[in-house]
């Protein structure tokens, strides 16, 4: 009996994730022979009776799976099991919010306009605060370098020019009548094109959706409207969040244009690096923040899972997206993200937390954790990272050895994230539109999508639980270690795959040059819903360094 329950969850996979083999002509019974074939592809080993015992169940299932399959199921639609990322035991924070930026400094318009590219959002803030800057004039500035530096870097899908003056004008005219909403009042930005904008084409990147349009705005995006800021592009993203290969080609990075700019938040991170927007709105679900972020020299906040809504943001992995700002410092990033976080009704996994963040006049006092076998590794930017444990050092920080958990392989269960992506695009595969993708190669969603068909439900249910596993013995470590934030190789160690799966937050920021003269990061780590503190941490490391300063040339 048990084998036999084994089997037909497994079996079931197409109810949540996998698939059945069956024979050319999908409405002829199931067999004996069907049901060994299948049982081999997951590992399991029935007698011949007991194949025969299961027929008339796997039969009966299958026009479950005819039944459920007519059902429409829009990406939009979410499972009813949510994710829940706090460990056993785990109290969430308490308390009022609070953000503090530090001290205005004065700033002027400067001889060379072109020099705008690169400001800050808090010193193009401080420009329109003064008026020595209007929305409008700033938002065509950006508009032009978007159009002018886009043929050569494919960062843009969707130029929102008509919106953006607009939201410009209106920025303006509130200035004028002594409303003020904040420091992105009047400030351009791109959100990554899996964000729905009313009136504009939501394309996710890939060609079977580039003419899509979704009646609703994303969460973000209205958040970001509400704070003033003026939404000038739709930047490209690779073709359903992998990559930086969309439907209208790579997105570039600017530092190497012969180079793509990673992904998938590929045209925020390019069109933030090359001056073209101030900052951009990302989305991660395994590195998609992170990568472009490393590879292109921006700064990127990666949120606690739970932080920020997704509610018009196209569904990858249900468990694993999260959404935060590319910009070019961590004050900026801390700027956006105080704008976007929190629960909007709509996104049930968001949860009510503070944000508190404060700039750090020093890190005396401060215990971060470094993983220590990863920084003893072998790995290209080794010398970069070795440097950062000595800036640090130098701040006052106590860096204290940490490891991450060991007793669960992360990469062991990482498959849910195509399971659930599987699930995102399951009518995509079935229709046979996933040919119309431009990347058909092994690693690329189209043959993910049918790989993952064959994840039976039963392991993608022990995976989620050995992921409760992973959450409480990261919790452990965290906590036996006493440790403010810890940082780790951006790359080495497992540290991403791992995090992603825990839902920690994260900021990645640059800290060198690698031998291809392209930029390397580093990423400093915190505790769930503990943005603050990792913002804080980093902005003192990016305060005595000039690694984000520095800007390509096109």
């Amino acid at each position: 009996m048990k084998k036999f329950f084994v089997l037909l969850t497994a079996c079931i996979g197409s109810f949540l994730f996998g698939a059945f083999i069956t024979a050319n002509d999908t409405q002829k019974p199931l067999t004996a022979d069907m049901a060994e074939i299948a049982a081999h592809i997951f590992g399991l080993e029935f007698t011949p009776a007991e194949r025969d015992s299961m027929l008339d169940n796997l039969n009966d299932l299958r026009t479950d799976y005819d039944a459920l399959r007519k059902i429409d199921l829009p990406n939009d639609i979410a499972p009813a099991l949510y994710f829940n990322p706090l460990p056993a035991g785990f109290k969430m924070p308490t308390g009022p919010s609070s953000f503090k930026t530090a001290p205005s400094i004065k700033v002027t318009v400067p001889a060379n306009r072109n020099d705008l590219a690169f400001y800050t959002v808090s010193q193009l803030s401080e420009l329109i605060k003064t008026r020595q800057i209007s929305s409008v004039e700033l938002t065509k500035f950006f508009l032009n370098r978007l159009k002018t530096f886009d043929p050569k870097l494919h960062c843009v899908i969707t130029l929102t020019d008509e919106l953006a003056l607009k939201q410009a004008e209106r920025a303006d005219a509130e200035l004028k009548a002594g409303k003020y909403r904040g420091p992105l009042h009047g400030i351009p930005y791109g959100a990554k094109d899996i964000l729905a904008k009313k009136g504009y084409k939501t394309t996710w990147g890939s060609a079977p959706y580039q003419d899509q349009t979704l009646d609703v705005d994303a969460t973000v995006i209205q958040k970001l409207e509400a704070a003033g800021a003026v939404l000038c592009v739709k930047t490209s993203v690779g073709e359903l969040a992998m990559g930086d290969v969309w439907f209208g080609g790579k997105t570039r990075n600017p530092w190497k244009t012969e180079n793509g700019s990673s992904g998938s938040s590929a045209g925020t991170a390019s069109a933030v690096s090359a001056g073209l927007i101030p900052f951009g709105i990302g989305t991660e679900t395994l590195g998609s923040i992170v990568s472009p972020s490393t590879v292109c020299g921006t700064t990127g906040l990666r949120p606690t899972f739970g932080r920020v809504s997704r509610y018009g943001a196209m569904a990858l992995s249900w468990s694993m997206d999260k959404i935060g700002p590319i910009a070019r410092s961590v004050d900026d990033c801390a700027l956006v993200f105080n704008a976007i976080y929190g629960p909007d009704g709509n996104d049930p996994t968001v949860m009510a937390a503070p944000f508190q963040y404060s700039p750090l006049a020093s890190l005396k006092g401060m215990r971060i954790g470094y993983v220590k076998k990863a920084f003893e590794s072998n790995y290209a930017t080794r010398a970069n990272d070795s440097l950062t444990l000595q800036v640090l050092r130098n701040l006052g920080a106590e860096l204290v050895p940490f490891e991450l958990p060991t007793g669960m392989p992360a990469n062991r269960i990482s498959f849910l994230l195509g399971a659930e992506a599987a699930a995102s695009f399951d009518e995509l595969t079935r229709s046979g539109k996933d040919d119309k993708m431009v990347r058909q190669l092994k690693n690329a969603w189209p043959n993910e999508f049918r790989s993952s068909r064959f994840v039976p439900a039963v392991e993608y249910i022990q995976a989620n639980r050995a992921r409760t596993k992973l959450i409480n013995e990261m919790a452990i470590q965290l906590k036996t270690a006493n440790l403010d934030v810890y940082i780790s190789p951006t790359y080495a160690g497992g540290n991403l795959t791992l995090t992603n799966l825990t839902g920690h937050p994260c900021v990645v920021l640059p800290n060198g040059f690698n031998k291809q003269n392209t930029p390397s990061s580093i990423t400093f780590m915190g505790q769930l819903f503990e943005e603050g503190k990792v913002l804080a941490v980093a902005k003192a490391y990016q305060d005595a360094t000039d690694w984000h300063k520095k800007h390509p040339e096109l």
